[in-house]
């Protein structure tokens, strides 16, 4: 997820341009090929727009441009680490990795950077947004609350430390992993590390459903404990260990092709087929139109989710570099200008190319990937009806 960093002026810049739009209010005219009544995109009422068949080919239009350009940027990811980054990571012969320590310290700081995510901005933006009263702001802070799938995502956040920490991605513990070296070690140290791992993955999803309409409950509070808890762990504790006592290469090689062959590439690979079989779901739906076409691509979506979110830990790399994870995870979104992009059918505003002004990329992403996706699909935590 790109991080909430302009939030106070995306959300102040949404709430202007929707009130400076051209009003459409319920204008209707009838096609007088098809006989089907054309309704226009109320983009003053983008937060709460409906689906209409009076606009479903626009909708469906965007939809399409949005699986397309999420299709493409996973599978660009996948190839980049297949093609290239994963043998640089794992041979560390390059600058920037120039042993096994290194690696394993980047690993490290993967992890450190989402448990901190997760705890101070995933839940704990909108958390602070609603305890000082600006409760609006705080729901619109929430991400993934189209379909009420925060509290999987954060918890595949921790699940993506863990599957670093494991070297596996199923919750078993390879022999080639960090868990098992410092085992042989440091029996009580890797007791801790598992133990705050499960804290927070528990704490998050003790958080009750709708993370939403849960924003100030003492559950988020001690889930935003918990993932600070965990990365502090990590940072003061489980890093400097392996830095001063747990550095040779031949130790770490093995530890580090495991991360690579066996948590990192699946993850993308999963990412990428998911998401061909995303962009398929949305095409069936534009070529059909119907609630299971709706039903299909919410589940689709939910799919190809997953391993995005338990890919967190480890966003450095070509993901970081090409500027993917903002492509494919923005938030939060300019609903209003998704509803005026929708209306107009102007699609060229969702690219960007190098060179190209901070804001322009920033206005590009937030009108895509998975969440522009998810405001298509779902409401209300279900998917969408065509009536």
């Amino acid at each position: 997820m790109k991080k909430i960093t302009k939030f106070a002026m995306m959300f102040a810049a949404a709430l202007t341009l929707t009130f400076s739009v051209v009003a459409c209010g319920d204008d209707k005219n009838d096609d007088p090929n098809t006989g089907t009544e054309t309704v226009e995109i109320d983009v003053n009422n983008a937060n709460d727009l409906d689906y209409n068949e009076g606009y479903a080919e626009q909708w469906a239009n965007y939809m399409t441009v949005v699986s397309s350009l999420l299709k493409t940027d996973a599978q660009t990811l996948y190839d980049a680490w297949d093609n290239g980054y994963a043998a640089i990571f794992k041979n560390h012969n390059s600058d920037e990795y120039k042993s096994a320590i290194d690696c394993v310290e980047q690993i490290f700081d993967g992890c450190i950077d989402i448990a901190g995510e997760v705890g101070d901005q995933k839940i704990g933006e909108p958390y602070r947004l609603y305890q000082a009263g600006n409760r609006e702001e705080a729901l619109y802070a929430v991400e993934s609350w189209y379909s009420w799938h925060s509290r999987d995502d954060y918890r595949n956040n921790i699940y993506s430390i863990r599957n670093a920490y494991y070297g596996t991605r199923d919750g078993s513990i390879s022999p080639n992993s960090l868990s098992a070296v410092l085992a042989t070690k440091n029996p009580e140290l890797d007791t801790q590390a598992k133990q705050a791992i499960k804290n927070a993955a528990d704490a998050i999803y003790a958080i009750p459903q709708p993370f939403r309409s849960n924003i100030n409950s003492k559950e988020a509070a001690e889930a935003m404990d918990a993932c600070a808890d965990l990365g502090d762990f990590i940072e003061n504790t489980l890093k400097p260990y392996f830095s001063e006592n747990i550095n040779d290469d031949a130790t770490l090689d093995p530890i580090v092709k495991q991360y690579v062959d066996a948590v990192v590439l699946p993850s993308y690979k999963d990412l990428a087929e998911l998401n061909a079989k995303l962009d398929d779901a949305v095409k069936a739906f534009k070529a059909a139109p119907s609630n299971n076409a709706f039903a299909a691509c919410a589940n689709a979506w939910l799919a190809a989710r997953e391993p995005w979110e338990s890919s967190e830990a480890f966003l450095f790399g070509p993901v970081d570099e090409m500027g993917l994870d903002p492509n494919m995870d923005s938030w939060p979104l300019d609903q209003a200008m998704i509803a005026q992009i929708m209306k107009n059918q102007n699609f060229a505003g969702l690219n960007w190319e190098d060179g190209d002004s901070d804001e322009k990329i920033e206005a590009a992403q937030s009108l895509r990937g998975f969440h522009t996706l998810e405001y298509l699909v779902f409401k209300d935590g279900k998917a969408r009806t065509v009536k």
